[in-house]
């Protein structure tokens, strides 16, 4: 749920007076079988507590409870009831839930050094990779039957409409997740030993024939983790030839160093990257190909793992950030995209409500900030006073990293 950011009292009104401003000009399209769901809020007041299991039986009584709530944050439920407003899951008769699919920065790798921007781009990158990778690829979902959401705040949200999908149980939506995240796959089993026979007769060795063993990538469009292991360990070979060296992360995977640099010598100064990319064949590694089946080619195998809020994807009656709805903690919007809009979307340009060129609020910097913001930069020091724009002084205000100023 949200991380809200507790405002003193003319903060809290004048923000609050932002999210009415746009309740009630802005026409948000209730989700789907809306009498079926549940409905939470969390109010704008100076606690933190969250109203739910509210029901919301038509598009206009829906619109009054936006408008007349004002709320910092609201949620739907992914699950569909027969009883949506009872006071427990027992008797509100589960008939059903939407799958979803939840990326947000706290859990990406690689997202722990970056600022803001950065995790909103890293996450991004990611969504498209779980999307075209898993979803449409290995799942073969049809495209008309997902959507996209900005979540509003530092991730993005699938929605999987297909009928198929709404009566999996908890442990069955588990087991997507962990196809996704390639638990328990090994992915030196995909390296196929092949067996090849050598010599023959008028030979040197006098007509004796030997077995070769050979150790082989899977082609690199074969299906499912299969091929996605094979380009992985093809653009891991492509990225140390571009570094020039692959010693580093050879004796960080636990190879002895002397074994690494012999390794790397064999890879770049004998050929044998180019030899395992045309071939797919380990054996140019020479005695080092097992030590490399089982270093590089686990490692390699993680960097193509999707990612994906294991919790969000598996609760059968888990609340969701509802899609046209005002992010509590930014005042962004949290926006509906297509999947070819996703390309071009960028949060900190597009996701601010539009406001008139001349509304401006003025506000003291509480620490110092950096924001790449529309066409420019949001830049500030710790006390510093500045007029900004109405949307970015909201942000900073909300974010707790600047003081509404009367």
């Amino acid at each position: 749920m949200a991380k809200t950011v507790a405002l003193d009292g003319p903060a809290l009104s004048w923000a609050r007076d932002q999210f009415a401003q746009y309740y009630g000009s802005t026409p948000i399209p209730p989700p789907p079988r809306l009498d079926r769901r549940e409905f939470a809020a969390f109010p704008f007041v100076t606690d933190t507590t969250m109203r739910r299991h509210t029901t919301l039986r038509s598009a206009e009584e829906f619109h009054r409870f936006l408008v007349g709530e004002v709320p910092r944050h609201v949620y739907y439920s992914t699950a569909y009831y027969r009883l949506p407003a009872e006071p427990t899951m027992a008797r509100k008769e589960w008939l059903g839930a939407d799958l979803l699919f939840d990326l947000d920065a706290d859990h990406l790798r690689g997202a722990g050094g970056l600022d803001y921007a950065g995790q909103l781009a890293l996450v991004k990158s990611r969504l498209v990779d779980l999307v075209d990778d898993f979803l449409l690829g290995d799942f073969g979902i049809p495209p008309d039957e997902l959507s996209f959401v900005f979540s509003g705040g530092r991730g993005y949200h699938v929605h999987v409409h297909d009928a198929r999908f709404l009566p999996l149980t908890s442990p069955e939506r588990r087991e997507l997740v962990d196809y996704i995240q390639g638990t328990g796959f090994d992915a030196r089993r995909v390296v196929a030993p092949r067996h090849l026979n050598v010599g023959g007769e008028g030979g040197a060795d006098g007509g004796r024939r030997s077995t070769v063993r050979l150790q082989e990538l899977p082609p690199p469009d074969a299906p499912g983790w299969r091929g996605r292991t094979a380009r992985a360990v093809l653009a891991l070979l492509d990225r140390w030839e571009s570094a020039g060296t692959a010693e580093a992360d050879l004796v960080g995977w636990g190879v002895p160093r002397t074994h690494a640099h012999k390794m790397a010598g064999v890879l770049f100064k004998h050929g044998g990257a180019a030899k395992v990319r045309a071939s797919r064949n380990l054996d140019a590694l020479g005695p080092l190909q097992e030590e490399f089946l089982e270093a590089a080619v686990p490692r390699a195998a993680v960097e193509v793992q999707g990612e994906t809020d294991a919790p969000v994807t598996t609760d059968v009656h888990r609340l969701i950030r509802l899609p046209g709805s005002l992010h509590g903690g930014t005042g962004f919007r949290v926006l509906p995209l297509s999947r070819e809009g996703l390309e071009r979307f960028d949060p900190l340009r597009d996701a601010p409500v539009p406001r008139p060129a001349g509304e401006r609020a003025r506000v003291t910097y509480r620490e110092a900030v950096h924001y790449p913001w529309g066409d420019g930069a949001l830049d500030g020091a710790p006390g510093k006073e500045a007029e900004l724009p109405t949307a970015a002084a909201l942000f900073l205000t909300l974010r707790g990293e600047a003081t509404l100023r009367p």
